[in-house]
């Protein structure tokens, strides 16, 4: 049982889908729990169970949801509790502490560098704690000297490469479809800067790179493709009356295509993520990244394509590295290398985990 705010997209969301979907491969029942979203459509075809319960809602009474979530949790016995966010985990343990011996056993996994308090320690409670990155398991020694080194496990995120390798092109009816509704972009070098539109994303360090790169290369456009989140209307406005010629999208489920017709993807993220699974997606796509080298970005780039890896917070710098790409972009595409960050060893490390946890003595 995964427990988490909402199914309505992102990565967590995705590899939430996807241990479900290795669940069910290998004969186990699979339940979400989460508000509902898009993907639940993706957890009914692969024969999962949503179940609709709003655990990440912000407010007070949602913790007083426990009482009764330990009730059900009782009926439905599962073998594993896997919390994927903070709200959830807690409602979840604090379910889960008062069960006494027939309690499912508890995991967690650290998605993000979240704030350190005591709200978010609730992620380093459980009896395995999973570490997105080696990025994030430093996070968690570095911030909580109570949680038990014994109990974390690095897991890497990873992408199918089956569906993200090199040489993928987007079929001719796509690319006729794209560019009927995008002829700005006909004969445009694209750069893509994906993810939701939050101040997070460094969406004004990506227009102050393309405004110094623009004199010497007029044929570069600038895409940016991401839900914008309701609280960040007015910062989406700001970004397209700074740059007006910006093409700016919404959510889109042909991200790997548009990747793979652009001449590099960028990460600018003003803080360190944990991890950064479209850096990865584009980077098995052969298409080069530029990014701050920081948190799991920087980690990603510094194994895959170490060029690609720029200042913190200098937009300077990552136009330096942006245009050695522009000025080989079959060279910048030969420089990516080769990973193993795939989804069947995420999802095998994370079912052997759930396996030793479910056998082990219980303390």
């Amino acid at each position: 049982m995964q427990t988490l705010p909402a199914m309505a997209g992102g990565g967590v969301e995705r590899g939430t889908v996807e241990i479900a979907r290795a669940l069910v491969d290998a004969g186990h029942e699979a339940i979400v729990v989460s508000a509902g979203g898009r993907l639940v459509r993706q957890l009914d075809a692969i024969g999962a169970r949503h179940v609709a319960w709003p655990l990440g809602r912000k407010h007070p009474t949602t913790l007083l949801a426990a009482s009764a979530f330990r009730a059900w949790l009782q009926r439905e016995k599962p073998a594993i509790l896997h919390a994927r966010s903070r709200l959830p985990a807690w409602v979840s343990w604090l379910a889960w502490r008062s069960m006494g011996a027939t309690r499912p056993r508890f995991v967690t996994t650290v998605h993000g560098l979240y704030s350190v308090s005591r709200y978010s320690a609730v992620m380093t409670r459980a009896e395995r704690v999973i570490a997105v990155s080696d990025t994030a398991e430093r996070y968690v020694l570095a911030n909580y000297p109570r949680a038990h080194r014994d109990r974390l496990r690095v897991i890497y995120r990873g992408v199918d490469q089956a569906l993200y390798h090199r040489g993928f092109q987007p079929s001719a009816r796509w690319r006729e479809d794209w560019f009927r509704a995008h002829p700005q972009l006909i004969g445009k070098r694209v750069v893509l800067l994906p993810g939701r539109i939050t101040r997070l994303k460094g969406h004004f360090d990506f227009i102050a790179m393309l405004e110094r790169l623009r004199e010497r290369y007029p044929d570069v456009a600038g895409l940016l493709v991401g839900d914008v989140d309701p609280k960040h209307v007015a910062y989406a406005a700001a970004i397209r009356e700074r740059a007006p010629t910006l093409t700016v999208l919404g959510h889109r489920n042909d991200l790997r295509e548009i990747m793979a017709m652009s001449v590099a993807v960028v990460s600018l993220s003003t803080r360190p993520e944990s991890f950064g699974r479209t850096v990865l997606e584009a980077l098995s796509l052969g298409i080069p990244v530029v990014g701050y080298d920081h948190g799991g970005v920087g980690e990603i780039l510094g194994k895959l394509l170490p060029q690609g890896r720029a200042v913190p917070g200098d937009s300077k710098d990552a136009a330096a590295k942006l245009e050695h790409v522009l000025e080989d972009p079959a060279a910048a595409r030969g420089a990516v290398r080769d990973h193993d960050f795939d989804v069947h060893r995420m999802c095998a490390e994370t079912l052997a985990l759930y396996a030793e946890l479910a056998a082990a003595p219980r303390r």
